[in-house]
């Protein structure tokens, strides 16, 4: 017999029994937290899928921006326009898709991160509230989500998305009083039962209590952590998406 090649038989088990990382989708909803995606919570959720072994692909819709934001004053730049997935380029360093090419099969799970830009562009929440309408390929793409029983990670503001799409779903924007500023939005508790959600009331700061920053809806596979709904210090906002992070490739099974 041939004596088999240095590694050859042993490369081959192991290579076998590998798992396959999980494949998650990120939709991003332009680039800057008042008419886009909140940059920070975006970066730390590719930093957590980096950490856990993801494989990850962003996505955008193709459509034009509600308005214009002047993030150095914080008024809307009435001269100006954007598109949503040229923006949402600028976080991904250029690699980028429509939202509609988003599907299911290529995907294990799908993450919304925060940021007015899901109110405004991902949705019609910040203007319409209770009433507010879904992008519909947003929609499309929770509903598929839901469906195919894979997970849905969403931070800050973005839960509102699920509350609307998905009846009855469980999620946590932090807490449902402002407690003296330090919960300023604290307002979209209420709505989010206004739109047929379940609101459970979660802290932003780290523990050691399993889930105590990030909520999982093991039912629905819907996984949200409040973020930047708290004032309170960045590694905060960080270790609070770790967790949502985590739970999402959990409930993958990879």
């Amino acid at each position: 017999l041939r004596r088999a090649a240095p590694g050859g038989l042993a490369s081959f088990h192991c290579s076998a029994g590998r798992r396959r990382p999980a494949r998650v989708a990120v939709v991003l909803s332009g680039c800057g937290v008042y008419d886009g995606t909140e940059i920070h919570e975006a970066s730390a959720i590719l930093v957590h899928l980096s950490r856990g072994g993801a494989e990850v692909q962003m996505y955008a819709p193709d459509v034009p921006q509600m308005h214009v934001i002047d993030h150095s004053k914080g008024q809307p730049a009435e001269a100006e326009s954007r598109n949503v997935l040229v923006e949402s380029a600028r976080i991904a360093r250029g690699k980028i898709a429509s939202l509609a090419k988003l599907t299911t099969a290529d995907h294990d799970a799908v993450i919304f991160p925060g940021g007015f830009g899901a109110a405004k562009n991902l949705s019609t929440f910040a203007v319409d509230g209770k009433d507010c309408k879904v992008n519909r390929e947003v929609e499309r793409v929770l509903k598929d989500f839901h469906k195919a029983g894979k997970p849905i990670g969403l931070c800050c503001i973005s839960p509102v998305l699920a509350a609307k799409v998905l009846s009855g779903a469980e999620v946590t924007v932090g807490h449902e009083e402002e407690e003296g500023g330090k919960w300023p939005y604290a307002g979209t508790a209420g709505a989010i039962k206004e739109l047929g959600g379940k609101h459970c009331v979660k802290e932003a700061v780290f523990s050691l209590t399993p889930f105590h920053e990030a909520h999982v809806d093991t039912k629905n596979k819907v996984v949200t952590t409040p973020a930047f709904m708290c004032e309170t210090e960045l590694h905060n906002i960080f270790d609070g998406i770790g967790a949502m992070v985590k739970n999402v490739l959990k409930l993958t099974g990879k």
